[in-house]
């Protein structure tokens, strides 16, 4: 893989990591389209590559969240009689349940036989009418999750008027999110659409989907940097990771930046019409 290439698939990433429209769909597409054919274990080291670097741009974006949650990690009353950023971590550790079962028990078959057009495009569709359904569901009055997820459009301030969602809803964001292994599903979108089903506003619930992504994605950091190490990458590969990962990290801040003030005053139909319309063309294709 040239620099150019993992530049541009970095990009796609940073783009598409933050918005609902999957980021895993993207880069299969992407590939597919340009005849890029990389060895199936470097395309998976690679995509893992590109999460680490918007990994970096969820951190540099939420790093007074991330302070505050690990204040309240430190705080031996968090355990007992949590405060809001307390109950919001509690809420993420919850939430991130699902997706290290999933991916412990099913990590191979993600790897391999899932990663196809064909099982993108369904992916694309199915959540595109979720998002549809969820939409239409969201014109009832809607709750916003309290603490560092729950601030406001300005990245330095801190509002809202209720608490972190509770076990169950948190149970139902982390099994979202563990659908999103699947290309085309979006983990963005899946939590963002859950939340809205169970009654969390766009913004709060893409801030709890962008924070509840970072256990996850350093999980899958760390095993595609064990396999790096291993000397799973081929020649060059690792220049290629590293291009990729900075590339998908500066275009992933900017996606954050103005995907979090589009959806405090928008809805997610435009998003649900691309998927449908991308969906339909890579079927047309096939």
């Amino acid at each position: 893989m040239s620099a150019l290439e993992a530049g541009l698939l970095g990009i796609v990433q940073g783009v598409t990591e933050f918005l609902p429209i999957s980021s895993s769909a993207h880069l299969i597409l992407v590939r597919d389209l340009l005849g890029w054919r990389l060895d199936d274990d470097f395309a998976l080291a690679f995509d893992v590559a590109c999460h680490v670097g918007t990994l970096a741009a969820i951190v540099a974006y939420f790093h007074a969240d991330l302070r505050a949650l690990a204040r309240a990690a430190l705080r031996p009353a968090t355990w007992f009689e949590p405060d809001r950023d307390g109950r919001l971590l509690w809420s993420l550790a919850v939430a991130s349940l699902p997706v290290a079962v999933v991916g412990l028990a099913a990590a191979d078959a993600i790897a391999g036989s899932l990663r196809t057009p064909g099982v993108a495009a369904a992916s694309l569709a199915v959540g595109a009418v979720a998002m549809l359904a969820a939409e239409r569901a969201g014109r009832r009055p809607r709750r916003a999750p309290e603490g560092p997820a729950a601030r406001a459009s300005d990245p330095g301030s801190r509002s809202g008027a209720d608490g972190p969602p509770g076990w169950l809803p948190s149970l139902g964001l982390g099994i979202a999110q563990a659908a999103a292994l699947v290309p085309g599903v979006s983990r963005s979108g899946a939590v963002l659409t859950v939340g809205m089903l169970l009654g969390l506003r766009r913004e709060p619930a893409a801030r709890f989907a962008f924070l509840l992504g970072v256990p996850a994605i350093l999980g899958a950091g760390g095993k595609g940097a064990l396999e790096a190490i291993a000397g799973s990458a081929p020649p060059g590969g690792l220049a290629a990771l590293a291009v990729g990962a900075a590339a998908s990290g500066l275009v992933g801040y900017v996606a954050i930046f103005g995907f979090l003030r589009y959806v405090a005053r928008h809805t997610l139909v435009p998003f649900a019409c691309y998927r449908i319309g991308l969906a339909a063309m890579v079927l047309l294709a096939r």
